[in-house]
């Protein structure tokens, strides 16, 4: 699909004035005949001094002054689809549009009698929804959302099974409903979103998750559109050839420029690895980058900026734009990072965590530790390094007191190697990953509500108090055994079949374990692990999607700070931009259908959690889907719910 021409923006047009070569040509032979004629030599003649006094900035056209980022959009996909294997809480759909879509799409399956099967009372129809993130690429996971339609009879869908199902766009042109081309496959097992929320609520039994269940079936293209002031081939190819001194990517192991001018108003772009996960940052970078620049320009600008990144005002830009330049900015970077103001330490670290200096490594560990406000950012760039003092600065963060640092680090390490043995983990009964970390720090359990289904153990030999008895699920019991050894007896109990008997020590790894070989999943285990938290039988803490977060406050020490943070604290200090940081919020901690959902309902949208309170998002009301817009033909109204 060819992108859009861009709407005019409000920059000046392009010099038309000669060839940059002919110019600095002209401008040199006018520069040596003035020197001749004056008898005294001209910086153009002679090197420039390194400590020359920079007083005014140049106006330098930068490639952001004539292009603005195109692709950046979440594309909403959705579908209606199947759910199966419910303990007979489903409901036969009633007449309508909806219906009608999910029987033609069994047919297309050559699914017989499909009137039968959603007659059942172990099925129900559902509303599927996902997105493609920007610059997605074909066979990316994604994660699905699936909730049954107001209308449903559906009491739960705990326990069930999304059949595979198409996702499409979908849109009213012309008073009919259009559906777009297949652009993702999603099923897998249904995690509803009581089961994070440990509570039996009508609401969150019937809206569910399945987690990494999507495929994307599309590569998004990603690009630069130039106004139409500055559109020519000249400029785009110009842009282009900036851009391509900068970065660069290996196809079948050939060094190649990240980007392809296509037309004369648009350049396609390649995502260069190393902001894989910071999509935003990559581009503000490159529109950072100059059109064209001299090398005495270069030295000027490099002066200038080496003094801008000392300024706490403008160590955001300054940063971001030597990081533009690349690893010749690289000493100005590193001596921002002796400066006494954590910014400026900050903004520094991070510019030359993108360039993979190994320097950046210590003082990013020290601020994702210190500063929430700069732990979402320090623990991406981290991510980003190949540099073995990142991966050391990643492992000490395993063992600090904050759970959303510890976690964090643990998924920058799993993104940054997934092959690394110290985290690759197991995959239990092929329902989940699970990880036991070595920690020094105090036990933790961690459990994962996007992404993947995954399960984090921070300490050996955690142990459970004996418990009276504990569920995992429906047919799980865990109750201490009665040989009065203190280990634990979990039992599985299934109508018309024998019960069967486990025993294991008082320790979390061998009743997950065991949970998992008598047939128990994720939700079982979580579900087991929230009842041994509420009795008080669990010794570490557990924490659900404890995520570094973007959008909060940093206090300097002159700053007054209250007595005790409230959620409504935090959510005024996220409305505070003066202190907030400055640069593109990075996508690894991004939970894509929280965020998609909180941007159509932005007045309703959770503040930011205050220190370590964590509140999950599955009690919000979720946003409309187009499927629920769909018409009544038989106008049966919906019952109160």
């Amino acid at each position: 699909m060819k992108p859009p021409r861009p709407l005019s923006l409000d920059n000046a047009p392009l010099d038309r004035s000669p060839p940059l070569a002919r110019r600095e040509f002209l401008a040199l032979g006018c520069a040596a005949g003035l020197a001749t004629l004056a008898g005294c030599t001209t910086p153009l003649m002679r090197g420039q001094s390194p400590d020359v006094e920079v007083t005014d900035e140049k106006r330098l056209e930068l490639i952001g002054d004539y292009t603005r980022p195109w692709g950046l959009n979440w594309v909403k996909l959705e579908s209606v689809a199947l759910v199966t294997n419910l303990a007979n809480t489903g409901s036969d759909p009633p007449p309508g549009e909806q219906r009608s879509r999910l029987t033609t799409e069994m047919m297309s399956r050559e699914v017989r009698k499909p009137d039968e099967i959603l007659a059942s009372p172990t099925t129900s129809l559902v509303l599927v929804t996902s997105y493609l993130p920007p610059a997605v690429q074909k066979g990316d996971p994604l994660d699905v959302e699936v909730r049954v339609p107001q209308r449903s009879e559906t009491t739960s869908l705990r326990g069930g099974w999304l059949m595979q199902t198409r996702l499409r766009q979908m849109a009213a042109l012309g008073g009919s409903i259009r559906t777009g081309s297949v652009e993702a496959l999603a099923q897998g097992d249904i995690l509803v979103d009581a089961v994070f929320e440990g509570q039996d609520d009508k609401i969150l039994e019937t809206r569910a998750r399945v987690l990494g269940g999507g495929t994307a079936g599309i590569t998004r293209q990603l690009g630069l559109a130039i106004s139409n002031d500055g559109a020519s081939i000249r400029t785009s190819t110009l842009i282009g050839a900036a851009i391509n001194k900068r970065f660069f990517t290996f196809d079948a192991g050939v060094k190649k420029g990240v980007a392809d001018p296509q037309r004369d108003n648009f350049i396609e772009l390649s995502l260069s690895p190393r902001y894989k996960h910071n999509l935003a940052r990559y581009l503000r970078v490159i529109r950072n980058i100059p059109m064209r620049e001299n090398p005495v320009e270069r030295t000027e600008r490099l002066q200038l900026l080496g003094k801008k990144l000392l300024e706490p005002a403008t160590a955001g830009v300054a940063a971001l734009q030597l990081e533009a330049i690349g690893h010749e900015a690289a000493p100005l970077l590193k001596q921002g990072l002796e400066s006494t103001e954590p910014e400026v330490r900050f903004y520094a670290a991070e510019a030359l965590a993108y360039l993979d200096e190994p320097e950046a490594a210590a003082p990013l560990c020290k601020l994702a530790e210190a500063e929430s406000a700069f732990r979402w950012h320090a623990l991406t760039a981290l991510a980003t390094m190949s540099h073995v003092t990142a991966l050391d600065a990643l492992n000490d963060l395993l063992h600090v007191k904050s759970i959303e640092t510890r976690y964090g680090a643990f998924r920058a390490l799993r993104i940054r190697n997934s092959a690394d043995p110290a985290s690759k983990g197991e995959s239990l009964g092929q329902k989940f990953r699970y990880h036991v970390i070595p920690t020094t720090g105090e036990p933790l359990i961690h459990i994962a509500r996007s992404r993947a289904p995954e399960i984090v153990v921070f300490g050996h030999e955690q142990r459970l108090t004996p418990p009276k008895y504990l569920f995992a699920g429906r047919k799980i019991m865990i109750t201490t055994s009665d040989t009065g050894s203190g280990d634990l007896k979990i039992g599985r109990f299934e109508a018309g079949e024998e019960p069967r008997y486990e025993t294991c020590p008082p320790l979390v790894d061998k009743l997950i374990r065991t949970i998992v070989g008598l047939g128990g999943g994720y939700a079982e285990v979580i579900q087991c692990l929230q009842e041994a938290q509420k009795a008080g039988c669990l010794e570490c803490r557990l924490a659900v999607e404890a995520l570094p977060r973007p959008n909060r406050k940093f206090y300097k020490d002159d700053d007054p700070l209250p007595d005790a943070p409230t959620e409504a604290d935090e959510a005024e200090a996220a409305a505070d931009t003066v202190s907030r940081v400055t640069t593109p919020s990075p996508e690894m901690f991004t939970d894509s259908l929280q965020e998609a959902a909180e941007k159509s309902r932005p007045d309703e949208r959770l503040a930011a959690p205050a220190g370590e309170t964590y509140v999950n998002p599955a009690s919000e009301k979720p946003a409309p889907s187009f499927l629920d817009k769909l018409k009544n033909p038989l106008g049966i109204k919906p019952p109160a719910r």
